[in-house]
């Protein structure tokens, strides 16, 4: 393959305005995101059942269970809920 004309005027640098960004984008300042929460969110997260001691108790009690090795799983249970997504999925 011959390649002409390598020192021409005004030629080609297709990786200079990506080198140009690149600088450019060093002397600008960093944003940084922003996360800002509407005060009905902020209402419903209070309300939440993050907060009720019963349900506290009850992760509690799954943890020391799954910890010990004492949880048990109902495999039948598992199936009847999985069995309609399944059903779902092969008819789409």
């Amino acid at each position: 393959m011959k390649i002409n004309h390598t020192q021409r005027i005004n030629a080609v640098n297709p990786y200079q305005k990506q080198n140009d960004q690149q600088t450019a984008g060093l002397s600008r300042k960093r944003k940084t995101d922003e996360v800002q929460i509407s005060a009905e969110a902020q209402g419903l997260l209070s309300d939440s059942r993050v907060n009720d001691p019963e349900r506290a108790k009850r992760i509690d009690d799954l943890k020391s269970s799954v910890g010990s090795g004492t949880y048990h799983v109902e495999s039948g249970k598992i199936a009847e809920k999985l069995l309609p997504y399944f059903k779902n999925s092969k008819q789409e």
